[in-house]
């Protein structure tokens, strides 16, 4: 099956011509912990965007603006442009939407549930406004909406039986097809248009990886780029697809029993990176600190620190939509204040605490590709000498917890499956050719970028489609 992303707000594709440059840069991301001045902040809270974007382009223009601070201003005015089309659905038109499956449903109920945090909200043109999908996001907690239709069952046999069998071999490998295309159908005659998705990289899981078929002028990064993709620039074409194949092998390690004679995964380089801070996500804050300190206090074995941190998260954090990270702020330490996060912000709360608690971790992503499903996923890395590099994957343990599945939230500290495809190694890496124009996600690249004549797209400026065209076992 494939994935398809349109725009959220009416699933129409933008058409006609494109907005103009706001003068931001992706690079300006790194400066977002820099904060607005507070009369800024102020406006920005309350949804006066339009002043609070004036405020940003009166402070730039005046001059005198210290470099981390004009950074910091531009890419929240960019952002703030961004607001209202991801959080446009009014209160109103929430009741609405909830009422056509659960007539009786309340006004009462639904603050109850924005107070559980199941309903992400911000303040827009002084009202509350929510996701467009924060239907989708509610369907997540089937108990608490017993008036809505629950989420379609996935194939959780299938993957059960796939579990079992990786324990009792040791491993699981699979060779896997995949077809890939970005489509920017608002582009006019003319216009130069740069388009970038993600391939298989090479990783310590991923290997034998082949380029089947791809629109003509494809230009592939690297195998060992930090984020791999195929490029394309034209005048003419406007839709650019491709075709991989690769093998991944998902090694089985069992962390409660004494570490194999060999490790798992070869590859046992650690750079300082996957002990550091990467502003503005991955920040040791005096929460974090004490958080990470009390959660691994006492705990000797790095293996053990790691399992410690993955409890918590997986035990503690609930699975909740959430905005395009472009809107989030200081990721880890929100979601460690929330406890509300999806695989990405779970990914990047583990990775910031192993890496407060002495213990290295870095990031992959990519697709997530079942016999039923394929579509966006994030999951993390961590190093002990006694095991090697090792993976978790945090927001399928708390998916786990909440089926009341106690082996496969255990199965997910130190183990995936083969049923993934990866392209990233490191959040926030830069793509090939470099994309200095501010990307749809900032941060990650799962499902394709795309710019017109020197503008980065938003989502619903560009179709994106994945589709599994063949799985084979090994």
């Amino acid at each position: 099956m494939g994935v398809r992303t349109v725009c959220p707000a009416d699933g129409v594709v933008a058409e006609g011509p494109l907005g103009a440059v706001d003068g931001a840069r992706n690079g300006d991301y790194r400066f977002l912990d820099v904060g607005l001045p507070a009369e800024i902040a102020r406006l920005k809270a309350i949804g006066r965007l339009d002043a609070a974007c004036a405020a940003c382009t009166a402070m730039l223009e005046a001059g005198g603006v210290e470099p981390e601070l004009a950074a910091c201003l531009r890419i929240e005015r960019h952002r703030m442009g961004r607001l209202a089309r991801q959080f446009c659905v009014s209160r109103e038109r929430a009741l609405e939407l909830i009422r056509v499956e659960w007539p009786e449903f309340t006004e009462g109920q639904l603050d109850e549930l924005v107070e559980r945090g199941r309903i992400d909200w911000r303040m827009v043109d002084g009202e509350q406004r929510f996701l467009a999908d924060f239907l989708d996001s509610l369907r997540v907690y089937p108990a608490e909406v017993p008036g809505l239709a629950p989420d379609a069952p996935s194939d959780t046999a299938t993957r059960d039986a796939m579990l079992a069998d990786m324990r009792d071999r040791g491993f699981s490998e699979r060779l896997v097809t995949v077809r890939a295309r970005i489509e920017v159908p608002g582009a006019r005659a003319g216009q130069t248009v740069r388009a970038w998705l993600p391939v298989p990289a090479a990783s310590p899981q991923q290997s034998d990886i082949e380029m089947l078929s791809a629109t003509e002028g494809a230009l592939f990064a690297p195998e060992d780029a930090s984020a791999r993709t195929v490029f394309w620039e034209s005048d003419a074409l406007r839709t650019f697809e491709v075709v991989y194949r690769y093998r991944i092998r998902a090694p089985y390690v069992d962390t409660e029993r004494p570490a194999p004679a060999r490790h798992a995964v070869a590859d046992g380089a650690v750079s300082p990176a996957d002990l550091a801070e990467e502003r503005p996500h991955i920040l040791f804050t005096p929460y974090l600190r004490a958080l990470t300190a009390r959660v691994v206090g006492g705990i000797e074995r790095p293996v053990d620190r790691a399992r410690a941190i993955y409890d918590y998260v997986t035990r503690n954090v609930d699975y909740r939509y959430q905005p395009e990270y472009a809107q989030l702020d200081a990721i880890a330490d929100a979601c460690a204040k929330s406890l509300r996060g999806d695989c990405g912000v779970m990914a990047l709360l583990f990775i910031t605490m192993c890496r407060i608690a002495g213990v290295p971790a870095r990031w992959q992503s990519g697709l997530y590709v079942a016999c039923d499903y394929i579509g966006p996923h994030d999951w993390a890395m961590f190093y002990t000498e006694e095991y090697g590099w090792l993976w978790a994957d945090c927001s399928f343990g708390s998916s786990a917890r909440r089926a009341g599945d106690e082996v496969r939230r255990r199965h997910h500290f130190g183990n995936l499956d083969p049923w993934r495809m990866v392209a990233n190694s490191r959040f926030q890496a830069d793509l090939v050719p470099s994309f200095d124009e501010v990307r749809s996600d900032p941060y990650d690249n799962q499902m394709g970028e795309a710019a017109v004549d020197g503008r980065g797209l938003d989502a619903c400026e560009m179709i994106r489609t994945v589709e599994l065209l063949e799985m084979a076992e090994v």
